[in-house]
């Protein structure tokens, strides 16, 4: 069984083209991410770079590793997933072979063995492609991500002989995964029925498809139910799974769900018998309709739903950033200028907060104080904590800011998921200076990405560094003065630039979503590519096994154009349903923060993306179903016609 499983994959190679693609570039996907991350494992300081320079370029290597652990991960669930429908569609266009196989003595367990060994050829031969493809896409990934600024220009990805063992165990892997459930169904056919396309063999929705997809939307309804109870960042975590689950779902469902949606594009039938006759495909052609329509639901789920998660999280963190200032104008300058804030008229209170370039290194405790680790942060943040208290209303969830003075820090709103108790030590370096401190209080976590990690008082950091520093400053206005007139004493002054609380908290939204986008740009870029790949690859083996179908149709009267338009109307209805189901998931996934009791109604839906991707499906599909018609319908149709299989 073994030789014939290579000598059908030599024969058959046109059918398992597109899953070995999807397994080469899956495996390259993984191996690239793998060897940046080794690289990203180890930052490279410059020489003379500040204390708050240097941490911020670490902060930067440990993001971009986890980012890219997110993205191996994303690529081996769109691996095995691409795999698994492009090699269910491969064995079901080898139904009569393998029927036959049964007949002439072949038992269930040959049959197994067969497939088997042809998914294992396909991972060693992935694999082995995936390795060479992995160089190129580790220097586009690094390139990426010193473009859009995530790790300094300086870096360079480091090459693992290590790695290339877990290449070839990803792409073994994600063949056999993907094939199981082909290969099983496969084997329980009963000859026969396969020969004669009837029973069994032509049923599409299998009891597997049917527990599965319908798991998958049980625990999506659940997942959505429960979103509107919980927090907002809880609703976060749910909406990340409904965005899975439900793409899942409906994927496993596709066969049935796909067809059903073809039923609302009947209105566009009446626009010529070339419409009606690719509609009636679309609900004829199930399986053929599912294997493309299946990578559209996921890719345009996940990458919908992600961004807008991400954009939400931005404009909630924006909004709770402002519900806790109590002031009108933030002035942005110096720290020398910002000292002149507090004595012009009609300001009742300035609290001023400087960027420190120091560092802190923090030991604290997890798992009930079994275990230590230190903790290295940016974001350190100067403060007056008399000051801060008339112009925030955050406070500490433990110890008081009244505690902030001399060798003392309180763990920040960016420090409150790291377990830092008050009562820790921490060292800073100021000036190269190591100066020891206690943690005297720790803040509540807030919804805004990088928030403040540490707070020190202004007797900590030097004269010179206070100055020069960043600073920030909230001004509050006394009553009964008119606000616009204070600013326009802070503007005539040149201090620096005035905004209002509403106008600085959008700027820090906009850096966020800039943020996101680079974020999202990396997770998805390629990703992405790897869907777009499997949704060509889909319609391609879907048009080369039509050809004796377009024969038959041009032998009826339609002309090679016609037949190309039909399959053309055929592809974007397959498009549009695709996307459609794939923008339902999404919105359900963001559901809860318009109806829960969280956070509530911002909601930033990317409506430029969702342009953007609706245009770039229409026009992928579009030019794959006309390139792969006109190459089909090449041959005169009278020998295509009267071929049999």
């Amino acid at each position: 069984m073994w030789r014939m499983s290579w000598s059908t994959f030599r024969e058959r190679w046109t059918l398992f083209a597109g899953a070995l693609l999807t397994v080469v570039f899956g495996v390259g996907l993984v191996q690239a991410s793998m060897m940046v991350v080794v690289g990203a494992a180890h930052p490279r300081i410059p020489a003379g770079a500040s204390p708050r320079e240097g941490q911020r370029i670490r902060d930067a290597y440990e993001g971009a590793g986890s980012l890219l652990g997110m993205t191996a991960m994303l690529a081996c669930f769109l691996a095995v997933f691409i795999v698994g429908s492009t090699f269910a569609f491969t064995v079901a266009q080898r139904r009569a072979d393998l029927a036959l196989l049964r007949t002439l003595g072949a038992s269930r367990p040959q049959v197994m063995t067969l497939l088997f060994g042809e998914a294992l050829l396909l991972g060693l031969l992935g694999s082995a492609g995936g390795i060479v493809l992995g160089v190129p896409l580790m220097w586009a990934q690094s390139s990426l991500l010193t473009w859009t600024d995530i790790l300094p220009g300086s870096f360079t990805p480091e090459w693992d002989n290590g790695v290339l063992i877990g290449s070839v165990c990803a792409g073994v892997g994600m063949a056999l995964s993907g094939s199981v459930a082909a290969t099983v169904r496969a084997a329980r056919v009963r000859p026969l029925e396969a020969l004669r396309d009837i029973g069994g063999a032509a049923r599409v929705m299998t009891l597997g498809r049917w527990a599965w997809g319908v798991t998958m939307l049980a625990l999506t309804a659940v997942l959505v139910a429960a979103e509107g109870q919980a927090d907002f960042l809880g609703a976060m975590l749910i909406a990340l799974g409904v965005s899975f689950s439900g793409a899942i779902g409906l994927s496993a469902l596709s066969p049935l769900v796909v067809p059903l949606a073809g039923h609302l594009l009947r209105p566009f039938t009446r626009f010529g018998p070339l419409a009606e006759l690719a509609q009636a495909n679309l609900r004829d052609g199930r399986r053929r309709a599912a294997a493309t329509a299946a990578p559209m639901i996921v890719l345009t789920a996940l990458v919908v739903g992600l961004t807008a998660m991400l954009g939400t999280q931005a404009k909630a963190g924006g909004a709770d950033v402002q519900r806790k200032i109590i002031g009108e104008y933030v002035v942005t300058s110096t720290g020398a200028d910002a000292a002149r804030i507090a004595s012009v008229p009609g300001v009742e209170a300035a609290s001023t907060s400087v960027a420190a370039d120091i560092a802190i290194t923090v030991t604290h405790h997890l798992g009930g104080g079994s275990t230590s680790r230190p903790t290295t942060r940016s974001g350190i943040i100067a403060i007056d904590p008399a000051a801060y208290r008339r112009t925030h209303t955050s406070k500490p969830v433990s110890g008081t800011l009244d505690a902030l003075r001399g060798n003392a820090v309180v763990a920040g709103p960016g420090s409150a998921e790291d377990g830092i108790r008050r009562g820790s030590t921490a060292v800073a370096d100021i000036g190269g200076r190591k100066v020891r401190l206690k943690v005297v209080a720790r803040m509540p976590a807030t919804l805004e990405n990088d928030a403040d990690a540490f707070f020190v008082p202004f007797s900590l950091l030097p004269a010179d560094m206070l100055a020069k520093g960043e600073a920030e400053t909230t001004v509050k206005v006394k009553p009964g003065t008119p606000p616009e007139q204070v600013a326009d004493r802070l503007r005539a002054l040149r201090i620096g630039e005035v905004r209002t609380v509403a106008a600085w908290a959008d700027a820090r939204v906009a850096r966020q979503m800039e943020e996101n986008d680079r974020v999202m740009t990396v997770l998805m870029g390629l990703s992405a590519l790897y869907a777009v790949v499997a949704i060509i690859n889909a319609m391609i083996i879907a048009g080369t096994e039509r050809r004796r179908e377009f024969a038959v149709a041009r032998l009826t009267g339609l002309s090679r154009r016609q037949v190309v338009r039909a399959a053309l109307l055929e592809a974007s209805g397959v498009t549009a349903i695709g996307v459609g189901l794939g923008l339902l998931v999404a919105v359900a996934a963001l559901g809860g923060f318009l109806f829960g009791p969280s956070g509530t109604e911002i909601l930033a839906f990317p409506w430029t993306l969702v342009g953007t991707l609706v245009a770039g499906a229409f026009a992928i599909s579009s030019l794959t179903s006309v390139l792969t018609t006109r190459a089909a319908t090449r041959p005169a149709p009278v020998t295509l016609a009267a071929a049999r299989e």
